[in-house]
C-alpha cells in the first residue's frame, strides 16, 4: 500500500513571514487596490452568501469570535479577538487566523494568517465605501485613532480614493509619532493633531478607529460639518461606540449587515427603526449613497464575514505557483477511507 499522503492531504498555509512576503511582493497599494476588487465583486452578490451575525464569547477583557459564511461552493471562517489591553503587554489588540474550504468534499483547501490580512481588507472595505460615499474630489482624511490600523487605511484611501493629506490624531501622542514615521516617504502629506476638534478641520473623509471597549464619544456633533463621510470602523462590539447619537440622527447611515450592525454599531445606540442602507445596495444600484453636497454619509463599519472571505479568496488566487506558502500535512488520508485506524497502526 501507498504509505504517502495524496496532496489532498496537504493545506497550503501562509504563514505571517510568508503574508509579509507576498505583500512586499505584490507592493501594498498595489495588493489594496486588487483586495478591495475582490471585496467588492462578492459585495456585487452579497445575495449569494449564507449570513449570520459573527459568534462572540464575551469576557472582561475582550471577545473572541468565529465569522463564517459560503457563497455555495467555498466556505470560509475568520477566528479574530479583540483584547485592548493586550497592548500594555506588548501584545496586539487584534490577531486572526482564517479557513478556506471547498463546500464540495469539505477539505479544506488554505489555511492562513489574519492579523496583517484583517488590516489590509478593514483598509480596502473602508475606501470602497468611501469611494462610493464621499464627496466627489474629496482629498483630505482626518484618522482619529492611530493604532495597528492607521497607516493601513490611510494608504488605501490614498490608492483608492484618492487622499493626498492624513490629519492624525491619538489621545497618545506617541501613537501619532508612530504613524508619522511610518508614513513617510509614502507620497502623503500628513499633519500631527492635538485634537480630534483640530484633526477635523478642513478634512472631508473623517474616519475613527479606537480601541477601548467602551461607550465614548470620539466625535461630537459639533464637530462634523456638512458634506464629510464618516468611517466609524472601531465598532465591533456590544457596549462600543465612537460618535456621539445626535451624528446618527444627522446622517444617511450604511452598514454591512443590520442584524450584526445593530449589536454591535454605532447604530446600537438608536431605536430598532432607525434607517440604514445595506452598502451592497449601493454597490449593485438598488439604493442610492451621496445624494448632495450637503449630505452626511456615515460607513458603520463592524466588519463581516464576507469580507473576510474576500481576503482569503484573494490570497488563494495570489499564492498559486509561488512560493508564498507551504503544505501543511493536515488532513488524514488512508489508502482505505474506512480504515482510519489501520492507517495510525501502520505508523508504528
Amino acid at each position: 500500500m501507498n504509505s504517502q499522503p495524496s496532496q489532498k492531504a496537504f493545506v497550503p498555509f501562509v504563514s505571517v513571514e510568508n503574508m509579509m512576503r507576498l505583500v512586499h511582493h505584490i507592493g501594498i497599494e498595489t495588493l489594496l487596490v486588487e483586495l478591495c476588487a475582490f471585496v467588492e465583486e462578492d459585495f456585487k452578490r452579497w445575495e449569494s452568501f449564507d449570513k449570520v451575525p459573527r459568534i462572540a464569547s464575551h469576557s472582561k477583557e475582550g471577545v473572541i469570535e468565529l465569522m463564517p459564511t459560503s457563497d455555495g461552493d467555498i466556505y470560509g471562517f475568520k477566528y479574530v479577538n479583540g483584547h485592548p489591553k493586550n497592548t500594555k503587554e506588548g501584545l496586539q489588540t487584534v490577531t486572526g487566523f482564517g479557513v478556506l474550504a471547498d463546500v464540495a468534499t469539505g477539505y479544506p483547501v488554505l489555511l492562513t494568517e489574519m492579523t496583517l490580512l484583517t488590516a489590509l481588507r478593514t483598509a480596502a472595505t473602508s475606501a470602497m465605501a468611501t469611494r462610493h460615499l464621499a464627496p466627489r474630489g474629496a482629498d483630505t482624511l482626518a484618522m482619529i485613532g492611530n493604532g495597528a490600523q492607521s497607516e493601513f487605511q490611510a494608504l488605501a484611501l490614498k490608492a483608492i480614493c484618492g487622499v493626498k493629506t492624513v490629519r492624525l490624531y491619538d489621545i497618545d501622542a506617541k501613537a501619532t509619532e508612530k504613524t508619522m514615521r511610518n508614513l513617510q516617504g509614502q507620497g502623503l502629506n500628513m499633519v500631527a493633531c492635538h485634537s480630534a476638534q483640530e484633526a477635523v478641520q478642513g478634512a472631508q473623509i473623517i474616519t475613527t478607529c479606537t480601541a477601548d471597549k467602551q461607550y465614548a464619544t470620539i466625535l461630537t456633533d459639533n464637530m462634523v460639518g456638512a458634506g464629510v463621510h464618516i468611517n466609524a470602523i472601531g465598532g465591533d462590539c456590544p457596549g462600543k461606540t465612537e460618535l456621539h447619537k445626535d451624528i446618527l440622527l444627522r446622517s444617511d447611515t450604511f452598514v454591512e449587515y443590520p442584524p450584526q450592525t445593530r449589536i454591535e454599531g454605532e447604530i446600537q445606540q438608536m431605536a430598532a427603526d432607525y434607517p440604514v442602507t445595506e452598502l451592497w445596495k449601493v454597490i449593485t444600484g438598488q439604493a442610492k449613497g451621496r445624494t448632495g453636497e450637503r449630505q452626511i454619509t456615515l460607513f458603520d463599519s463592524v466588519g463581516f464575514a464576507i469580507e473576510d472571505f474576500s481576503a482569503l479568496r484573494y490570497v488563494y488566487s495570489r499564492i498559486k505557483n509561488t512560493t508564498y506558502f507551504e503544505n501543511l500535512d493536515m488532513l488524514a488520508d488512508p489508502d482505505d477511507p474506512r480504515d482510519l485506524f489501520g492507517m495510525l497502526q501502520r505508523a508504528k
